[in-house]
This record gives C-alpha cells, sequence and structure tokens, in this order.
C-alpha cells in the first residue's frame, strides 16, 4: 500500500471500540450467570479470535451489527472443546484465557499464528503454576502451542516482575477458581480495565496502589457494556493531527482511563494543542472527545511508570517525536520487544530508512527530531501497529512510502486506511 503527503487533516473520526475492554467483555459474559450485552464491541481479528475460542468452550455468542449477545453460563459452566483452541495473533486472548481454563475439570490445548509461537508464555505459566495449575508447553520451549490440564487452584501472592495487565488479568481469573484469596502486586500500575469490569459484574475485588486482591468463588452477573473507543487506535488520528500542518481532528468517543492514557500527557508534556471535551463517565470508564490541531513540538523524556499506561502508542510516539525540537527519550520499555514485533528495532530501522535520526536501546529509543522525512518501503512486520504509525507519519513525509503487510491492521482496526482517508478528502 502505498502513502504520500498530504497538505492537511480535517474532520470528525470515531475510532472502533476497546481492544483490551472488547476482548474481557466476552470472557466475563461467559463466566456469568445471564446474558450479557455488548455494544460498540471491535470486530477485529483479535476480538473474534476471542469469540471463537470461546463458542468452542461451549459458550453461545450471537454475533448481530450492532452489538455482541454472550450467553453465560455461570464460573463453572464451560464444557471441554473439541478442539484445539486458535487465539490467533492475540496475545490477551491467549494470556487471559489460560489463566480461566486452568482452573476448569477438562484439558484444553490451544495455539496461536506464527507470532503467538514466539511470544513469553512463562511470565503467566509460572505463577499459575505456583497457584497449581497443570501447563505444559508443547514445544518446550515456554511458548505456545500450550496444554493446560484443569487442576484445583488455591490462592497466591504473586510479585510480578513486570508492569503487564495481561499478567495480571490472567492471574485474576485464576484466583476465581482458587481456595483463597489471590494477589497480584506490580512494580507499575497497569491498565485496570479488569478489575472495573469484574467488579462491575459482581466480583469482590479490591485494589490497593500497585495490588490487586480477588475472592474466589463469585457469582458473575451479565451486565450490558458500552464500550469505549480505544485510545490506541486514536492515537494515530492525535499524532497525524499534530504532524501535519493546518490539521484539525475531532475525535469522538475515547477512552481516557488514566491506565491508558499516557500518550495524552506525552502530546501535552510536548506542547501539543489538544483538548478533551465532553469528558463522562461509561461503565465505569471515563470518556472524553478529542480536539487536536497542529502543533508545534518539543522534545521530552519517558520513562518509569508512565510507560505501561502507553506502551501500545510508544511507536506512534516515536514517529511523531521526529518532528518535535531536539531530543526525545524512551526508556524503560523493555516490553516493546516482545510485542507482535520487537518494535524497538523495527521503529529505529524504518524511521531511519525515511530520513529520521533514531538510536536503538536496550530498552528503548533516542529520537533527535527536526531531520526530515522522505518516503521508503516500510517492513511492517505483519505488525499492525507498525503499519498504522508509518501510514500516519508517511502523511508528513515528502515522496512515496510504501508499507508492506499493510493489511495487518485489520487485527485492530479494519476500517483504518478509510477513515484516514476521509479526513485527507475533507481538506480539500
Amino acid at each position: 500500500m502505498i502513502f504520500t503527503r498530504t497538505t492537511a487533516l480535517k474532520g470528525t473520526v470515531t475510532v472502533p471500540g476497546d481492544k483490551s475492554i472488547s476482548h474481557r467483555s466476552i470472557m466475563f459474559g461467559a463466566l456469568s450467570n445471564g446474558t450479557t450485552r455488548v455494544t460498540n464491541f471491535l470486530k477485529g481479528a483479535d476480538c473474534l479470535s476471542t469469540i471463537d475460542c470461546f463458542r468452542n468452550l461451549g459458550i453461545q455468542i450471537d454475533d448481530n451489527p450492532d452489538e455482541i449477545l454472550i450467553h453465560g453460563k455461570g464460573l463453572h459452566g464451560l464444557s471441554a472443546p473439541k478442539r484445539m483452541l486458535d487465539t490467533g495473533n492475540s496475545g490477551t486472548t491467549t494470556r487471559l484465557i489460560c489463566g480461566i481454563l486452568a482452573g476448569q475439570d477438562f484439558t484444553t490445548e490451544l495455539n496461536g499464528d506464527a507470532s503467538i509461537q514466539t511470544r513469553p508464555m512463562k511470565r503467566i505459566t509460572e505463577p499459575l503454576s505456583q497457584m497449581g495449575a497443570h501447563i505444559t508447553s508443547l514445544k518446550n520451549n515456554d511458548c505456545a502451542p500450550l496444554r493446560i490440564e484443569g487442576a484445583p487452584l488455591h490462592g497466591i501472592h504473586y510479585v510480578s516482575p513486570v508492569a503487564s495487565a495481561q499478567v495480571k488479568s490472567c492471574i485474576l481469573l485464576a484466583g476465581l477458581y482458587a481456595d483463597c484469596p489471590t494477589s497480584v502486586t506490580e512494580p507499575y500500575l497497569s491498565r485496570n480495565h479488569s478489575e472495573i469490569m469484574l467488579r462491575h459484574f459482581g466480583v469482590d475485588l479490591k485494589s490497593k496502589g500497585v495490588t490487586a486482591t480477588i475472592q474466589p468463588g463469585a457469582e458473575l452477573f451479565a451486565q450490558d457494556i458500552q464500550v469505549p473507543g480505544d485510545i490506541s487506535s486514536a492515537a494515530y488520528f492525535i499524532a497525524a493531527g499534530l504532524m501535519v500542518p493546518d490539521s484539525e481532528i475531532l475525535i469522538r468517543n475515547v477512552g481516557i482511563n488514566p491506565t491508558r492514557n499516557g500518550m495524552l500527557k506525552v502530546c501535552q508534556d510536548m506542547g501539543a494543542d489538544l483538548t478533551l471535551l465532553n469528558v463522562r463517565e461509561a461503565g465505569g470508564e471515563p470518556v472524553a472527545d478529542l480536539l487536536v490541531r497542529h502543533s508545534s513540538l518539543r522534545g521530552v523524556t519517558i520513562g518509569g511508570a508512565i510507560i505501561p499506561t502507553l506502551i501500545d502508542e510508544l511507536p506512534m510516539i516515536a514517529a511523531l517525536a521526529c518532528f518535535a525540537e531536539g531530543t526525545t527519550i524512551i526508556k524503560d520499555a523493555q516490553e516493546l520487544k516482545v510485542k507482535e514485533s520487537n518494535r524497538i528495532e523495527v521503529m529505529a530501522v524504518n524511521l531511519n530508512a525515511m530520513g529520521a535520526c533514531v538510536t536503538a536501546t536496550e530498552d528503548g529509543m533516542i529520537i533527535e527530531g527536526g531531520h526530515p522525512l522522505h518516503g521508503a518501503v516500510i517492513d511492517s512486520r505483519l505488525d499492525h501497529r507498525i503499519a498504522m504509525t508509518f501510514a500516519v507519519t508517511a502523511l508528513a513525509a515528502d515522496g512515496e512510502t510504501r508499507i508492506q503487510g499493510a493489511d495487518c491492521v485489520r487485527i485492530s482496526y479494519p476500517g483504518f486506511y478509510k477513515d484516514l482517508e476521509k479526513l485527507t478528502a475533507n481538506c480539500c
């Protein structure tokens, strides 16, 4: 797919539903009593993988045009699948479902695509094993495919070496099946959608600082869930509005959960003209409309506790930093190495190919702003966030940019290119 510089971006965009919340709505709805109704569900490939897995675990899920209906069977209502579960490209599906399956009375095998088969699973299998789970890496490499033999679980207090919502959520979900409370303590607070939604479904779950504690044996009750727009998807339009001269974009209905809004804080620190409008709450999650205008930006240092709140947005932030005055340093972001691709390496290679000055480090990047960018051939590595990042960056670069594997955006944002094209058309 080919992209070229544009003169301005103007208009309004509504990004699709939050991926993290969409995943959890299916999982928690399946474990609840009654029918859970979900609107603004993200129908990207990752979330469809979650639906497929729970259908194969005996849950009826109706995929209607305007809503998803999950006919839950309660905490102990899942049944043994007739085939290996396929989690596709979804790390969230793979890791969270392991926590649920660890406490069942049947054995399950699961696998994903080539990317999932390289992503580290020891970070969940180790704490689950401490709880009494029986999990085997079938290739003996601490990656998928996995066999999960359901077993009685006991509660633990796990001190996680990484701030990861996937790790935390996996352990808390296993804790629903344990014989006593289960706690997870993180080095920094990761996104807390699981905690918010589990409480919404009636679970006794308390959070204090960076520790979350869940009580076992809770009965979950079906809910109506309105999924807010995904701030990780909104990030591309925020950056586009800031990068491209004479741009003004209104992004509607975006979730601004404090454990996810690091992109907004970093942009404001860089001097962005970014305004939150119509701030409100939906299903326990804060939501706002975002108005962004082209701005002169300055370099910043990004690290520490803010990293878990913007880990998925860091590729776009790295590209945005190329348009800022001065140096931007990204640190404490080792997690970028174990995403769908090694995003530190991929961003450095591709941005430098466009004329930027980016140095990859062990835990992030150093970006010298102010170097004019030009078109290049970009290898997305079939990573949806890399493809979207460079589609946006190309709009502020001279010449022609060709993105290989551009269709991978279907994983999280199937309509991304159409939405971007509409903003380009509106400026003419």
